[in-house]
């Protein structure tokens, strides 16, 4: 479930429309490394640990299908960058929050909240909203505003950040984190410069033309939004809320997309399909997706995306028969699409068909075999079906395409402890949790590990291996810090 107060503001929000010169294969490169305020290493670290607090407070949406799809979108446009063509190692996130938004952090996260997924109307638009996130990142945005907002030390950038996060529904942790920075001004902490956000514009809408998509698809997409805003003026959406967009830009957005000429471009199968789940995951109950696309299929909209988001509800309501039913006629079309498939293998599960779904499982592994989906959703039936031994195999067995995915080794771990390798579940449990930012959870997972009565010599030298190396990781002030917090 998505709630919708989770984030007050984004960090570095996509708020600008495109505006650049025709001239733009000379473009300055503002962001470089002379440029910087704050180092790689200390990008990395501060976006690690904003993504650790969405993580603890479940900001982070850990849906396989969707993140795959976030995934294999933002580094389609990646590619497409060659101004940037070593990009940084970026990290795509859905965002549990149905407000329309997006946002970077330094280190190479973005973010996409699940508001904006359903609010695009076709995939240039969510892809125009993708590339501008990613250029805040490759043109080193965050660097060059700790530079002008004359931040002490990177601790009260983390501070400042993650209680934006985790303090959407209470202002007072993000007043108490205002204070920690003393004479910085809040608000040039939260906003790039008008410079920064055409700049992000500029990059954005190349590479939206470059991946192939329409790169007259981001000014559509404000100025929807800009006639959103004047006709119902208390329901702004986020990304206005932070930066107003004027008609101007969005007139001059539209005129320098247009030297591309017009371009008719067709969504991707799967971008449907994964804005209808999104939509199930986002509204508030089951019975209230259930209801919107039930609706659409009764007025005549019998698309692909209502009739797949109809089913996932049906299915999430444990409504399996009839759920089934709604899925039937696009496996028929398309029999081996591996949305489909997981979800007709899911709804045989639930309906007690455990093999029959195995099987569907297993057919779809077989011809997408490093889809990760694919890979870990075959691992979790397979555990619920009381075949640990067998979903161990699968999870350590493929290489997932866009590499390896936290929840392995959390499956990992339940898999090791439904066969009673206690020493082995811990292991992987605290591999889950390093993933996750949450380092002293990891170390206090070792350590139960290394408490089991039965562990035996190679088990203990393992898990002592695994501690030592992520007690070594840790800064040796921070380490006084945690040692002295425990």
């Amino acid at each position: 479930m998505v709630r919708s107060t989770l984030i007050l503001c984004a960090v570095f929000a996509l708020t600008a429309v495109p505006a650049w010169s025709q001239n733009d294969i000379n473009l300055p490169q503002l962001g470089s490394p002379a440029d910087l305020s704050l180092s790689p290493a200390q990008q990395a670290k501060l976006g690690a640990e904003v993504v650790a607090e969405m993580y603890e407070y479940d900001y982070i949406v850990d849906d396989p299908e969707v993140t795959d799809y976030l995934t294999n979108l933002g580094w389609k446009l990646a590619a497409a960058d060659t101004v940037n063509p070593t990009p940084p190692q970026f990290n795509f996130y859905l965002i549990a929050d149905n407000r329309i938004n997006a946002f970077a952090l330094p280190g190479g996260y973005v973010n996409m909240n699940a508001g904006t997924i359903v609010a695009s109307a076709n995939e240039s638009e969510l892809a125009g909203v993708m590339g501008h996130e990613e250029s805040h990142i490759t043109q080193n945005h965050m660097a060059r505003a700790a530079g002008d907002t004359q931040v002490a030390d990177i601790a009260t950038w983390i501070g400042v950040l993650a209680a934006i996060i985790a303090g959407s529904a209470n202002p007072n942790v993000v007043l108490g984190a205002i204070s920690l920075g003393q004479s910085i001004n809040y608000q040039r902490q939260v906003a790039y410069s008008r410079d920064d956000e055409r700049e992000a514009d500029r990059f954005g809408i190349r590479k939206l033309a470059g991946a192939g998509y329409d790169p007259m698809a981001m000014a559509t997409f404000f100025g929807k939004l800009s006639q959103q805003t004047r006709l119902y003026g208390n329901r702004v959406p986020e990304i206005l809320q932070t930066h107003p967009v004027n008609t101007a830009r969005i007139a001059d957005a539209t005129e320098r997309a247009a030297q591309y000429g017009p371009r008719t471009v067709k969504d991707s199968f799967e971008y449907g399909l994964m804005r209808g789940r999104t939509r199930v995951l986002e509204t508030d109950s089951p019975n209230e997706a259930q209801g919107y696309f039930a609706g659409e299929l009764q007025a005549g909209h019998d698309t692909a995306e209502n009739r797949y988001g109809y089913a996932v509800a049906l299915a999430n309501l444990d409504q399996n028969q009839d759920a089934l039913a709604a899925l039937q006629p696009l496996l028929d079309a398309y029999p081996h699409q591996p949305n489909l498939v997981m979800l007709q293998a899911q709804i045989l599960m639930q309906m007690g068909k455990t093999q029959d779904g195995l099987n569907a499982y297993a057919r779809n592994l077989a011809a997408y075999p490093r889809y990760s989906p694919g890979i870990l959703k075959y691992g979790e039936a397979l555990i619920n079906a009381g075949r640990p031994d067998q979903a161990r195999q699968v999870l350590l067995s493929y290489s997932q395409g866009m590499g390896t995915r936290i929840d392995t080794y959390r499956l990992l771990s339940a898999a090791a402890r439904a066969t009673g390798n206690t020493a082995e579940a811990q292991y992987q449990l605290a591999n889950y949790l390093y993933e996750r930012g949450d380092l002293r959870g990891a170390v206090e997972q070792l350590n139960a590990g290394l408490r089991v009565a039965s562990i035996n010599g190679d088990d203990r030298a393992r898990l002592l291996a695994r501690r030592k190396q992520l007690i070594d990781s840790i800064p040796k002030d921070e380490l006084r810090a945690l040692q002295r917090q425990g």
